[in-house]
């Protein structure tokens, strides 16, 4: 195994409820092994993504409700090509070369996998995202 691919495992943390079982798909054995540490690892770049999305939006989301909150990052995920893209790119960004191969064998359904992990993220710190202030 190659020197990075050692380091971007090494990492990653642990997540003690995804195991990998009997009888699992391909995809939730990915999901669980490689996308939801990797989610997790990248969570404060996530998060400042996003703060820097709704920036460039004119900080509408500060102004709605928790619930509206909700679905402006539900929608943002899944209209903003750009963005999404954006938030694929951090995620891929941390495979290893082997799970790289794996993701492009099915990349669309994992590409699935991925959004949703990363909206729950998002959606879960909802009341994290506060407008972060430039010095």
């Amino acid at each position: 195994m190659e020197a990075r691919d050692q380091v971007l495992l090494q990492l990653r943390p642990t997540i003690e409820s995804a195991r990998i079982m009997s009888g699992m798909s391909q995809e939730e054995i990915f999901q669980n092994q490689t996308l939801r540490p990797v989610a997790k690892l990248q969570n404060n770049l996530l998060l400042e993504i996003f703060r820097n999305y709704v920036r460039k939006h004119k900080n509408v989301f500060y102004d709605l409700s928790i619930e509206k909150r909700l679905d402006y990052i539900e929608n943002a995920i899944h209209k903003d090509m750009k963005f999404r893209n954006s938030l694929k790119g951090t995620i891929i960004g941390q495979f290893t070369l082997e799970e790289y191969r794996v993701y492009t064998e099915n990349s669309s359904a994992l590409n699935k996998r991925m959004m949703n992990i990363v909206k729950e993220r998002l959606k879960s710190h909802v009341q994290l995202l506060v407008p972060a202030y430039v010095h």
